[in-house]
């Protein structure tokens, strides 16, 4: 008796630019922690250290969901990033180029948004 190695039951590998993503984002997240400790947070104003420090866990979560392949990622990165360019838009500070990286990041969970769960 033999068995087949190709079932169906198996579970598909993330695919390499979720990985890819999930690594970038990590790595902001990380670099991101120092920024909320730091003299121009606080000039920017007393709000904004708590402010950088929950888009940071946020993004952690979101990382963490797309490692695993969860659709409540997207969701939740796509109402932060709106949440931020309207921050952006209120401190005068936005620009058009604010929206690629989030772009990039929803085009590719919206690709792969079938694969998730």
């Amino acid at each position: 008796m033999t068995t087949d190695s190709s079932s169906s039951a198996a579970p598909a590998a993330r695919p390499i630019p979720i990985t890819v993503l999930c690594i970038f984002s990590a790595l902001g997240v990380v670099f991101v922690i120092p920024m909320i400790f730091s003299e121009a947070a606080q000039s920017i104003g007393a709000w904004y250290p708590p402010c950088l420090a929950l888009s940071a866990v946020v993004g952690g979560a979101c990382t963490v969901g797309f490692w695993l392949m969860r659709r409540w990622a997207l969701d939740v990165y796509i109402a932060m990033g709106l949440v931020n360019q309207i921050i952006m838009l209120a401190m005068g500070v936005w620009s058009i180029f604010s929206l690629i990286l989030p772009a990039i990041v929803i085009g590719i969970g919206i690709a792969y948004f079938s694969r998730m769960r």
